[in-house]
């Protein structure tokens, strides 16, 4: 049976994942009949993760080819937004901006009251 499967490629805690047509006997990173596209979760802009070769992937779709359930989410995704096709799928989280940091109140009697005992301080120090 024919498979369209991820393929991980990448070092260790920065996968990277090519989109393979493999037969479904071969290992997860075996020998694969021919590359389609690839997926990268780190990317941060979520419509550069994915990009595929549409034209191959609905050959092998109609040859009978089973995708697995990760690269049919990430088809779905595909021809949804239209990612590969010029236009941009806006973000799916929108990024949070950071909340002002207030600065305290400056308190005109502390400030003084703070200053009147090394004052007293320093003239005990100075008697001795």
């Amino acid at each position: 049976m024919v498979r369209i499967r991820l393929k991980r490629m990448g070092r260790t805690h920065r996968p990277f994942y090519r989109i393979s047509v493999m037969d479904g006997r071969k290992a997860r990173d075996g020998r694969s009949i021919e590359d389609i596209g690839y997926y990268d979760p780190m990317v941060a802009d979520k419509s550069q993760r994915v990009s595929l070769k549409l034209d191959r992937l609905e050959h092998w779709l109609g040859v009978g080819a089973q995708p697995t359930d990760k690269v049919a989410v990430l088809i779905k995704k595909v021809k949804n937004n239209k990612w590969t096709a010029g236009g941009s799928a806006p973000a799916l989280t929108a990024p949070k901006q950071p909340e002002p940091v207030a600065a305290p109140p400056a308190d005109d009697a502390a400030a003084e009251g703070a200053e009147a005992p090394a004052a007293e301080g320093g003239e005990e120090a100075a008697a001795e």
